[in-house]
C-alpha cells in the first residue's frame, strides 16, 4: 500500500516558477516507478512526466519537456516536479502517481489526491 500527498500547487504568473512535491508513506515506493499527471477542466487526464526508481531515466510530455524536472529523494520517499516557464496552457489539477514502470501508458497503481495549479496571463 502507497499512499502519496501531494503539495505545492498555487496561483503564479505566466512565466513563473512552481515546485511540486509528493509525499510517499509505505514501504513499496522504491519498487515503482514514480509520475505525474495533470487534468485541466474539460480535458482527460494527461502523462506530464516520470522517474524511474533508480532515478537513472526520465520521461517527459512534449508539452513540457525542457521546462519541467522531475526528481525523486528514495531515502525521503518524495517525489519532485520542478515547473519553469510556466504557460496558461499548464494550469490544471496536478497528480502524482505510483507507476508499474516509466512509461507513460503504465498502469498506475496509486494516486495522489490532486493539487491545483493556476497560471494567469
Amino acid at each position: 500500500q502507497v499512499r502519496l500527498v501531494e503539495s505545492g500547487g498555487g496561483l503564479v504568473q505566466a512565466g513563473g516558477s512552481l515546485r511540486l512535491s509528493c509525499r510517499a508513506s509505505g514501504r513499496a515506493f522504491s519498487n515503482y516507478a514514480m509520475g505525474w499527471f495533470r487534468q485541466a477542466p474539460g480535458k482527460e487526464r494527461e502523462f506530464v512526466a516520470s522517474i524511474s526508481w533508480s532515478r537513472r531515466s526520465t520521461y517527459y510530455a512534449d508539452s513540457v519537456k525542457g521546462r519541467f524536472t522531475i526528481s525523486r529523494d528514495n531515502a525521503e520517499n518524495t517525489v519532485d516536479l520542478q515547473m519553469n516557464s510556466l504557460k496558461p496552457e499548464d494550469t490544471a489539477v496536478y497528480y502524482c502517481a505510483a507507476q508499474r514502470d516509466i512509461r507513460p501508458t503504465s498502469d498506475v497503481d496509486y494516486w495522489g489526491q490532486g493539487t491545483q495549479v493556476t497560471v494567469s496571463s
